[in-house]
């Protein structure tokens, strides 16, 4: 699988955004291929994350939180060098509008990258994956959470060649090496099914649903769905 080295060392770093950063988790991707970026910026519309976020960066003075709407965002055009988005973008009814709001603030030369989730080409095991997440969709659909089921492959690409980006380049990132078995895991997942189990309340089908996805994670097994990694140029203005 491809190191994020392989993927973002070809750029010459600069100023970061990162928008629906949450606690920053995608930022520990950015710094280990972009090590000598000079700023980044985690941009999310929760408060609540600020203070994970800044505990989570708190020797590197150069990172840093704001509190904003990713689809209106406050920069001025063209004042970043690298614009991200990772597994977010289900979570915006129309993801238009951000995506205009990450070309814009965007610098010509600069690269664009978008980071999803897909829910098609899974083995079994990543399937698992696949059905837990749209059960949480569903169980945050219904408490008024935008939360959409992800994309299918060839939906999301034709979201991103529309975007006329210089060459894009496409990376299938999945990790199968794990024990889908692992009991770590299995305990990692146990406190989530019991949230969303009583976010549930009220609603028995997804209640339901959710004991099923319980007993499938210990009968087949769970590994990472697929992430599809995008990254492109924005061209010039005379190209």
């Amino acid at each position: 699988m491809p190191t994020p080295t392989d993927i973002l060392g070809h750029l010459p770093g600069g100023r970061v955004l990162d928008l629906a950063t949450g606690s920053g988790s995608f930022i520990h991707f950015l710094l280990e291929g972009l090590p000598d970026c000079t700023e980044i910026i985690g941009l999310d519309n929760n408060d609540r994350a600020a203070s994970a976020f800044t505990a989570a960066f708190k020797d590197h003075p150069h990172i840093h939180f704001e509190l904003g709407d990713a689809q209106h965002l406050t920069f001025e055009p063209a004042s970043f060098d690298l614009v991200c988005i990772s597994n977010s973008l289900h979570h915006f009814n129309d993801p238009s509008p951000v995506l205009h709001e990450m070309l814009r603030v965007l610098r010509p030369g600069g690269s664009l990258l978008i980071s999803e989730m897909i829910r098609d080409g899974q083995t079994e095991t990543q399937m698992t994956h696949v059905h837990l997440h749209h059960w949480w969709a569903a169980v945050d659909s219904v408490q008024g959470v935008v939360h959409r089921e992800t994309y299918r492959r060839q939906d999301l690409v034709d979201i991103i060649t529309s975007l006329g980006l210089e060459s894009p380049i496409f990376f299938d990132l999945a990790d199968l090496e794990e024990d889908p078995h692992n009991p770590e895991i299995q305990a990692e997942l146990e406190p989530v099914f019991d949230c969303y189990h009583q976010r549930a309340e009220g609603y028995p089908e997804l209640q339901a649903r959710g004991a099923e996805l319980r007993q499938r994670v210990r009968e087949i097994g769970f590994h990472s769905a697929t992430t599809l990694l995008a990254i492109g140029r924005k061209g010039y203005p005379h190209e």
